[in-house]
């Protein structure tokens, strides 16, 4: 079968998975499709207060059956990224690539000397749902059409989602998976030209990672009577836009 719509992604040989590689120096990460058997390292992780203290959605207590949810969720949307490669690559076999809606792999992961791989955080780009946004019309009014817009549309705007393992926070490896994802794959095969991110006034980190990336302040936006799963309460958001030249 023809694979002409899949690049950049490269193939794992052994298991025929595919993926996307960080460069140097650390080309020993790279950044997969999800795995049901990610789910006992997510519990771990997500139950750690050095990870859930910065995160919005996910439950807390973060339990198995919560990650074997959004295992089967995310993978399932993997999955049809990949079909959707895979009929593009039917209709188009010896044609350069076309555009598609989203991107195949989100699950970042550590390749050890002995081969084997360690899960380490989730990056995902979706299309924008104005988190920091409270009224619920105003809400909707901005995300609806938003998510109707054509695939390819340069008016879309999407969203990064990310977290990585708090045992390699502050190793520069988020800062680089963010520019890998957008300019090897967002850009060329999702036809992005334009992304928001929002990020909690207290999580400077975070802030800094997509400043790194050239994404630009906008403005900051308080938050009243926001209080996380977690029971933390958050005072406002950081909006940071990135948009094409």
């Amino acid at each position: 079968m023809s694979k002409s719509q899949f690049p950049p992604l490269q193939f794992n040989p052994q298991t025929g998975e595919p993926f996307l590689r960080l460069p140097s120096p650390h080309d020993n990460i790279i950044i997969t499709p999800p795995r049901m058997s990610d789910a006992p390292t997510i519990v771990s992780y997500m139950n750690d207060p050095a990870l859930y203290h910065w995160l919005e959605g996910p439950p807390f207590p973060y339990l198995p059956e919560h990650a074997d949810s959004w295992l089967k969720r995310v993978k399932k949307d993997a999955d049809a990224a990949l079909s959707e490669l895979e009929r593009a690559s039917a209709a188009h076999p010896d044609g350069p690539p076309v555009l598609v809606s989203s991107c195949p792999v989100r699950s970042l992961r550590e390749v050890r000397e002995d081969g084997s791989e360690l899960f380490l955080g989730d990056i995902t780009l979706i299309r924008e749902r104005w988190p920091d946004v409270m009224d619920k019309e105003v809400k909707e009014s901005l995300a609806r059409p938003n998510a109707e817009k054509a695939v390819g549309d340069p008016d879309i705007v999407w969203c990064i989602g990310d977290y990585v393992a708090p045992s390699h926070h502050g190793k520069g490896i988020m800062t680089a998976a963010i520019r890998t994802l957008t300019h090897t794959w967002a850009i060329p095969r999702m036809g992005v030209r334009q992304i928001r991110v929002e990020t909690f006034t207290d999580n400077i980190g975070s802030r800094r990672v997509f400043e790194k990336n050239g994404f630009v302040y906008e403005k900051t936006t308080a938050l009243e009577n926001k209080v996380l799963n977690s029971g933390r309460r958050i005072e406002g958001m950081d909006i940071l836009w990135w948009k094409a030249d």
